[in-house]
């Protein structure tokens, strides 16, 4: 009876798996995994760990809304190479011909006032004793007294010629200048190769002579002329000093 008892337990040991040792310590074998238990509660949130990588760019959406407003201009760029020249265009269609100056009334206002203007300015000079008008020529002067050479080359550059007379009317016209401002004036005359033979600047003879009594008799040393405060000529050298007068 004993021996069936303990062959008994034997069996049910082994079948269920249990080993023991020597100091009848027991070990067994895995069972069945149990059913998972709920869920707990979340924890609290972790410290924020390092910044990642930015991600490439994502693709482009739709067009959004209204543009905004153009930005401010900015500063003028260096101006370019200027392009060729283009081809001249044919001309235009000629318009109709205009009235006659004699009929037309703008332009005869015009002249008439720079008529007006011209003899307004005439008449001062006169009364100042620095211009003089005969016939169709004027003989005017700025006053100045330099050499015969530097009052040739100011009546160059204001359009005319050193004063030479040509006749007594002219002679007298210039005489009132010089008497004017109580000085001498250089003629536009020249003595050329042959002694005393004077002629104008532009190499033609004189024609018309008021010489000093005794005058010239530079004998070829003296090679221009100067008028005297009355109006009478002397042959002279060209450096000296005199009132320049020019006739336009």
């Amino acid at each position: 009876m004993l021996l069936c008892s303990l062959a008994f337990t034997l069996i049910l040991m082994a079948v269920s798996g249990i080993m023991c040792n020597r100091t009848e310590y027991c070990v067994g074998s895995p069972g069945i995994p149990g059913t998972p238990g709920s869920h707990g509660l979340p924890g609290r949130d972790g410290r924020d760990g390092v910044k990642g990588e930015p991600g490439p760019p994502g693709p482009m959406g739709p067009p959004g809304g209204m543009p905004g407003f153009p930005g401010c201009n900015g500063m003028s760029g260096i101006p370019g190479v200027p392009g060729e020249r283009g081809d001249k265009g044919d001309p235009g269609e000629r318009g109709p011909p205009g009235l006659p100056a004699s009929l037309d009334e703008q332009i005869q206002t015009i002249l008439h006032d720079f008529k007006h203007k011209i003899l307004q300015s005439t008449g001062v000079l006169i009364l100042q004793g620095s211009m003089m008008a005969v016939g169709d020529k004027v003989f005017a002067t700025n006053g100045q007294s330099v050499d015969f050479n530097a009052i040739k080359e100011t009546c160059v550059r204001a359009g005319g010629d050193i004063a030479a007379p040509r006749s007594p009317e002219e002679n007298a016209a210039i005489a009132s200048i010089v008497k004017k401002h109580n000085t001498y004036t250089y003629l536009g005359l020249m003595e050329g190769h042959t002694i005393g033979d004077f002629r104008y600047l532009d190499g033609a003879p004189v024609n018309y002579t008021n010489w000093y009594p005794g005058e010239p008799r530079g004998w070829g040393k003296e090679k221009c002329v100067e008028m005297y405060s009355d109006g009478t000529w002397n042959d002279r050298n060209c450096v000296q000093y005199r009132l320049a007068i020019c006739e336009f």
